[in-house]
């Protein structure tokens, strides 16, 4: 294990998770039915909700994810982490400055960062993030005001050149699944390949099959 890598990265699928993807079902119901098929790490990513109401859905996230022996990540907001004892945050350009996550966090939470280009992706490594997601590798209509997909090349010379761990992130599904594991993500963050499913557990399942073993020293 590299002494960068984070001990605490025990999962390989990245589930983000919010209430537009889930085809107007109950959002813990889509959730759970994932953490049924195996996933073990959540972040709540729901811009259109006030503060209270991101709360309360961290709060029943939290209960799950905890019952499932599963992380719990909040996307951006340091106080409702803070607030539910979710296991860290998941930051973008936009968030507060990385050194100020994690004085407000302490060093045992997890902080993830989005990155959309290699320059993007060294910067978060080196201002200590725990990983980062990088994409689209495949276009997503979810991603598309972000800018063209990165693809596979770039996807594998950032993996090649940093010791946290990546998830790849942007259009990803069983198909497309195994070339974007030849690049040595350590795995793949999802939405609506999982949330948008007819059957979120299983589709989880599936994709777990296709996924890195957990038993890599992270």
């Amino acid at each position: 294990m590299s002494e960068l890598e984070s001990p605490w990265i025990d999962f390989n699928l990245y589930l983000i998770a919010g209430r537009g993807e889930t085809l107007g079902r109950n959002l813990e119901f889509v959730v759970e039915e994932a953490l049924r098929g195996g996933v073990r790490a959540v972040q709540l990513r729901d811009k259109a909700l006030t503060t209270k109401e991101l709360y309360e859905t961290a709060y029943e996230l939290r209960r799950l994810t905890s019952r499932y022996g599963a992380k719990l990540i909040i996307n951006d907001r340091v106080d409702v982490a803070l607030s539910v004892e979710a296991d860290g945050v998941h930051i973008g350009s936009s968030s507060l400055p990385l050194y100020k996550v994690r004085r407000l966090l302490g060093e045992k939470k997890l902080i993830g960062v989005s990155c959309h280009n290699q320059v993007q992706a060294i910067t978060a490594q080196e201002m200590g993030a725990d990983f980062i997601t990088f994409g689209p590798v495949y276009y997503t209509a979810s991603k598309a005001p972000y800018g063209d997909p990165v693809g596979l090349e770039k996807l594998d010379l950032v993996t090649g050149m940093l010791q946290i761990p990546v998830f790849a992130l942007g259009g990803i599904n069983r198909q497309n699944c195994a070339e974007v594991v030849s690049c040595g993500v350590r795995g793949v963050a999802l939405i609506s390949g999982i949330m948008s499913a007819p059957e979120p557990r299983e589709a989880a399942k599936g994709l777990l099959t296709l996924l890195p073993p957990l038993d890599q020293g992270y």
